[in-house]
């Protein structure tokens, strides 16, 4: 490889694991991404990789505050663990709230958009867009925890 090859390429630097902390409620969201997003500065992410991240993180956690931490009950922590593999970065959320229905992820699949507005579905988008986004999505209730584990195909070496 030349020098000016070696100016175009961009070689990723393994990122050690780590780890963001939040409390759920209404900044939860917008508190963990900020923090997500600058653990992951070192990735050097693009655009498209970096928009799989938000969406599905935000998507989760949405789900978390809304369903798992509902506005009428307690609010509760929200741990998210991040491991760079060779595959991926590897996520698991973590929370101590409600568990999912039937202790599984939910199979969901897309709702026909072509009928008239009123017939649109209103919610349910939220699980089709992890689903699509993110590979090997498991979920499994650890005690008094829940435990959403996946892969995002992303900053992956070059």
């Amino acid at each position: 490889m030349n020098g000016a090859e070696r100016i175009f390429s961009v070689t990723r630097q393994p990122l050690p694991p780590f780890e963001v902390c939040v409390q759920s409620g209404q900044l939860a969201v917008r508190q963990a991404l900020r923090k997500v997003f600058e653990a992951l500065r070192p990735l050097d992410l693009d655009v498209e990789e970096a928009g799989t991240i938000e969406i599905v993180l935000a998507e989760v956690l949405n789900n978390i505050v809304e369903h798992a931490y509902p506005p009428t009950g307690p609010a509760g922590p929200i741990a998210i663990h991040f491991i760079q593999q060779p595959d991926g970065l590897r996520v698991k959320v973590m929370d101590q709230g409600n568990k999912l229905p039937d202790e599984k992820v939910p199979l969901v699949t897309a709702a026909p958009l072509d009928v008239e507005l009123q017939d649109m579905p209103e919610g349910g988008f939220g699980w089709l867009l992890i689903q699509h986004l993110a590979k090997d999505v498991t979920y499994a209730r650890v005690g008094k925890e829940n435990h959403l584990n996946m892969r995002l195909a992303v900053g992956l070496p070059s």
